[in-house]
């Protein structure tokens, strides 16, 4: 019976102890909670109604047919119509568009005569998953659009699919350029939070702002070790990804360091906001997996987009490995430069000020 007092004490001590740590405890609930929604609700791997350019070379009623049926489909959204020696590149590459559509001039005509002419899919395949499901379905759908014209028949139409910046569907060429983004966000905030909150600790950080150095000074000299480890580790990725994975790098240098520089700056940022909330380094840690699970699942890292409902897309957008990821892909595979990643920069630019604001403030709090 004493034995039984004696671990039912404990027991007690332990709960009392787990509720009053708050943090964790809400990390303990918390994350099985954002774990069953994410993958219930936000995860799909069947993306629906991506954007689609469509070239018309021809106008008539069996290209008029075919394009009805897409958008019947859902699994095109159709933008908008431009004219046959258009600029269409730099839209896919931009990202505006997922799909291009090109129906040929002379295109009715020879269906008329039953030459059997093309029609071509441009397809954005730097996320295979994203664009197998509309490239995979785009010749049925032409056929049955057809079918009410011609009837049942040898496909009147050949279709061909281009997908472009990955031909074969490697999933490496996908993966390792969003794996960049997905690895700094969680050293570089897992770092920072981490070694600021062992500082604070130890009390070491106080007795450096007891000296003539400022505490801006301190932050700065604090977090600028970790700008030099996440470029190694960039340095390191780019070596693996072009030499163990053919991945290529078709873009703009400049606009590459530009993006990495200010995502490691947003991250540096974020783990000086987590260090300003967490008592321990322990909480610091479970505060960075709380912040990594996100970024894993509704970036685009692993999972289309696109495929998402508007809700995560939302909160997806407000996340900085979600910008990177999509300015990275664009650069290393689709040969974007700086103006074709600008849509991308501004966003980190703005989650970069909201947190470095957000984190002086708390920051100021506790010296007070």
């Amino acid at each position: 019976m004493k034995s039984l007092s004696r671990i039912l004490a404990m027991l007690g001590k332990e709960f009392i102890q787990m509720l009053r740590d708050r943090l964790t405890f809400g990390m303990m609930v918390g994350i099985p909670v954002m774990q069953l929604l994410l993958f219930g609700y936000a995860i799909n791997t069947d993306p629906r109604h991506l954007p689609t350019l469509v070239e018309m070379g021809d106008s008539g009623p069996a290209s008029r047919a075919i394009l009805q049926a897409m958008e019947t489909s859902e699994y095109f959204d159709l933008i908008g119509t431009v004219a046959p020696g258009a600029e269409v590149e730099t839209v896919m590459r931009d990202g505006q568009a997922a799909f291009i559509v090109t129906i040929p001039p002379g295109f009715e005509r020879e269906l008329a005569r039953g030459e059997r002419p093309q029609i071509l899919l441009d397809a954005d395949a730097t996320d295979p998953v994203a664009a197998g499901a509309g490239a995979g379905a785009f010749a049925t759908i032409v056929q049955q659009a057809l079918e009410p014209m011609l009837g049942e028949m040898t496909p009147p139409v050949e279709t061909i699919i281009h997908r472009r910046y990955n031909p074969a569907g490697l999933t490496a060429l996908n993966i390792v350029p969003g794996l960049l983004g997905i690895i700094l966000t969680m050293t570089m905030a897992m770092m920072t939070s981490m070694a600021l909150t062992r500082e604070a600790e130890r009390g070491t950080l106080e007795a450096l702002l007891s000296t003539p150095t400022r505490p801006h000074e301190v932050m700065i000299g604090k977090i600028t070790p970790y700008v030099v480890v996440g470029f190694i580790q960039v340095a390191i990725m780019l070596l693996g990804a072009r030499f163990l994975f053919g991945v290529p790098f078709e873009g703009s240098p400049p606009a590459f360091l530009a993006a990495v520089s200010l995502f490691i700056l947003v991250n540096l940022a974020l783990g000086f906001l987590f260090s300003t909330v967490a008592r321990s380094q322990m909480q610091a840690m479970q505060l960075t997996f709380f912040a990594f699970l996100p970024s894993i699942l509704l970036s685009g890292f692993m999972f289309p987009f696109a495929a998402m409902p508007h809700w995560a897309q939302a909160i997806g957008q407000a996340i900085p490995a979600t910008h990177f990821i999509r300015a990275v892909r664009a650069i290393m595979l689709k040969g974007a430069g700086l103006e074709h990643v600008w849509p991308q920069i501004w966003p980190l630019m703005v989650i970069f000020t909201v947190i470095a604001t957000v984190a002086m403030l708390r920051y100021r709090q506790t010296l007070d």
